[in-house]
């Protein structure tokens, strides 16, 4: 079963202790929940997982992510298998939203205050975008 890590406050005496992460850490240790999400939730897991912290934004971008069976029905001739790949993804995200919201939020230590996803049929790379209620706090990695 999924678990998102553990619960850290953002309480102004905590963030000292809480800094020690630099954000390729953080970055790193999102990569690694998506990836095992996607392989328990989705069925597969992406070959490759890159994830960025940019302000309070934080963009997943996962590159391999479509079954075979999902190729197979990426290359009907006609709009409505990719359609439907599409509607079946965002749907089983948009169920997962608290899940993903929860573990981000416990990584990151921020809330999650938006999500947003797409796939692209053709190349079967996803991306989901987190819109974050404040910056992530993190140590910048000095070399």
């Amino acid at each position: 079963m999924l678990r998102s890590p553990q619960s850290h406050s953002r309480h102004p005496s905590d963030m000292m202790n809480a800094m020690p992460v630099t954000r390729g850490q953080l970055e790193a240790q999102i990569s690694e929940f998506m990836t095992t999400f996607q392989k328990e939730h989705m069925g597969r897991g992406p070959l490759e997982t890159r994830s960025y912290i940019i302000d309070d934004l934080l963009v997943v971008r996962m590159r391999g992510t479509m079954t075979p069976a999902e190729q197979q029905l990426a290359k009907s001739q006609d709009a409505k298998g990719r359609d439907l790949i599409k509607q079946v993804r965002l749907e089983l995200l948009h169920n997962a939203r608290p899940t993903l919201a929860a573990a981000i939020r416990d990584i990151l230590r921020v809330p999650v205050v938006s999500m947003h996803a797409d796939i692209s049929t053709r190349t079967g790379e996803s991306i989901i975008v987190f819109t974050l209620g404040d910056r992530p706090l993190f140590r910048e990695n000095n070399g």
